[in-house]
């Protein structure tokens, strides 16, 4: 295929992409889900699981495999503004509202998922060889499935607890803290597995671990009063300020691909660094245009996801795996959330809904699975079947709800006690944090 050709094809399969994705983003959203759930499905669909199955000449037009190395640049670009927006955001003071209780949930939300993939990780590693799973089941590999039952998707729950009026609640402010608290967590054993699942022709992992702690020194004491001084000047163009904090976006994901990691933590360790305006707020200015690239970005990467995904590739054992993971993520994800949430002193209803809405995984699960799949630590059926758990377990979370204010209505029109929401026990004036857009 001659570059010009290329390019054709590359321009309109963006238009195919971008049109498709945000058609069902809105659909999604009418139908009272997450944006993100729209455009997976419109990813998958645009894969080997339904145009590739039904009209395999269409796809090869659309997407000859001579565009593929372009698509998959733009949608690591995209993941990169997006998580650079999402490091920028995060937000931990809150924790000093309610951190016992934040941190407890937190703790067993992240801890009991991952043990419960662990613990089936060493259980099953033949049934999980054969669908995907490194031969042997190495540590890295371990750790990987623990870390893919155990993420809950901040940008996602921002979304339902805003639907769903739990803003500044006790649970809506709970639980977006606790899952700030797990993605940290869950990214940290993340850089762990992906460290040891070190090609060989790279460094030792333990060189690799002290280039990148070096790293992160030199981010955090040498990268932010730089930053401080070239981007809070007064009449400093927006422009400008946009395109250093992109570039050194970029920059930092770079140095941690060539560590071995993901473009990922590059991304999401130059957010966290770059510093606040005075006062320590957010710059609204900037967060906005971040938020809309990544939002206009973010359906490549679902197609490259989606392309990897094959449903009609499932046989019996690969289906019987998708149900019991996806039981076992909602399972361990809303018992433990609801037991830790009880044992602090939160009221039955409230820690039902902490446990439901912790269980909503949606695009960072996508994004670890990504990074998994390109480290060699998940393949074939079993990355499809925890894309769909993802999924399944982001979709399931408004039913949940509802399942959990019906039960709250019945109780409290039982013991004339205060309904669901209506929980004597306040956020006060707290408010939920508000990663990026997904």
């Amino acid at each position: 295929m001659s570059p010009d050709a290329m390019i054709t094809h590359f321009v309109g399969a963006a238009a195919v992409v971008i049109v498709v994705a945000h058609a069902a983003g809105r659909l999604a959203r009418w139908m009272r889900q997450p944006v993100i759930v729209g455009q997976l499905i419109a990813g998958i669909a645009l894969g080997p699981t339904l145009l590739g199955a039904v009209a395999p000449a269409v796809a090869r037009q659309l997407f000859p495999p001579g565009i593929a190395p372009m698509l998959n640049a733009l949608s690591q670009l995209a993941l990169v503004v997006f998580l650079f927006g999402v490091g920028y955001e995060l937000d931990l003071s809150i924790l000093r509202q309610r951190a016992r209780t934040v941190v407890t949930v937190s703790l067993a939300a992240f801890l009991v998922p991952m043990a419960a993939g662990v613990g089936a990780a060493l259980l099953f590693r033949e049934e999980l060889a054969r669908l995907g799973a490194p031969a042997g089941m190495p540590v890295s590999a371990v750790l990987f499935l623990g870390v893919a039952l155990s993420i809950t998707a901040v940008p996602v729950l921002t979304a339902i607890v805003r639907e769903n009026g739990l803003a500044g609640t006790l649970p809506g402010v709970i639980a977006m803290s606790a899952a700030g608290l797990i993605d940290v967590m869950g990214w940290a054993v993340l850089v762990g597995a992906l460290l040891d699942a070190g090609g060989h022709g790279e460094p030792h992992w333990g060189v690799r671990l002290g280039l990148t702690l070096l790293f992160t020194a030199a981010m955090l004491l040498g990268a932010r009063p730089l930053l401080r001084r070239l981007l809070w000047r007064r009449h400093l163009d927006a422009s400008y300020r946009l395109a250093v904090l992109v570039g050194f976006a970029c920059a930092s994901a770079w140095v941690t691909s060539a560590l071995g990691l993901h473009v990922i933590f590059g991304a999401l360790l130059a957010g966290a660094v770059v510093p606040r305006e005075a006062g320590g707020t957010l710059d609204a200015e900037l967060v906005r245009p971040l938020n809309d690239v990544s939002g206009l970005l973010l359906p490549f990467f679902f197609v490259i996801s989606g392309s990897n995904v094959s449903v009609g590739g499932l046989d019996g054992a690969g289906l019987v795996v998708l149900a019991l993971v996806t039981l076992l993520g909602v399972l361990a994800k809303v018992g433990s959330g609801l037991g830790a949430a009880r044992l602090c002193g939160v009221g039955r209803d409230d820690a039902r809904t902490i446990g439901v809405l912790l269980s909503a995984r949606g695009l960072t699960e996508l994004i670890a699975l990504n990074a998994g799949l390109q480290a060699g630590l998940i393949a074939g059926p079993l990355y499809s079947v925890f894309v769909l758990m993802a999924l399944a377990t982001t979709i399931a979370t408004q039913p949940l709800l509802a399942l959990v204010r019906w039960l709250a209505d019945r109780s409290g029109r039982r013991s004339g006690d205060a309904g669901y929401g209506d929980s004597p026990e306040r956020a006060g004036p707290v408010t939920a944090p508000t990663p990026g857009a997904g």
